[in-house]
């Protein structure tokens, strides 16, 4: 939830806003910027918690965004925990939006092994491939509802996105 920005508009919209954070401090600022939105949008609803172990309910949201939460992944059972996570919170028919720092298109990265990077800007993450996207996609038994994309932002990094239905 960097900065809220995706929350503005969806609250502005009237959606049904849930949201978690590991950072007290981002969660206590989304808190301030949701209540000055919409009043009636209780502390509640956003939370200090890991994605990787949510106090929401078996499939209690219709929508999960996770926009550039995935690729800070300590390892690849850190980045299944978050994954299966939201996939667990999220309805039948549910929409997974992620969007995540990939392999795709970066010559420069220096490899540390088990999917964590160097990246030319010098910040180390964990990144994926559009082919781990798809195996991960077919595990979930959910259906891409959008082709795998990624797009080069200014030769320092590759953002994707990853669109998944969850079946009925």
């Amino acid at each position: 939830m960097w900065a809220g920005r995706n929350l503005v508009y969806l609250l502005r919209a009237g959606f049904d806003v849930w949201g978690v954070d590991q950072s007290a401090d981002a969660i206590a600022r989304v808190r301030r910027l949701a209540s000055g939105l919409t009043p009636m949008t209780g502390p509640e609803r956003f939370r200090v918690e890991g994605v990787e172990a949510m106090s929401f309910d078996d499939g209690s949201m219709d929508v999960v965004m996770s926009s550039a939460v995935l690729h800070f992944a300590h390892d690849e059972e850190h980045w299944w925990a978050m994954v299966r996570e939201m996939w667990r919170v999220l309805k039948p028919g549910g929409l997974l939006f992620a969007r995540l720092a990939t392999t795709v298109g970066q010559s420069a990265l220096r490899p540390l092994g088990g999917r964590r990077y160097i990246m030319p800007d010098g910040d180390e993450r964990y990144l994926v491939d559009h082919e781990l996207l798809e195996a991960a996609t077919a595990q979930l038994g959910g259906t891409l509802l959008d082709p795998l994309k990624s797009t080069v932002v200014h030769e320092q990094r590759s953002m994707g996105t990853w669109v998944v239905r969850k079946g009925a």
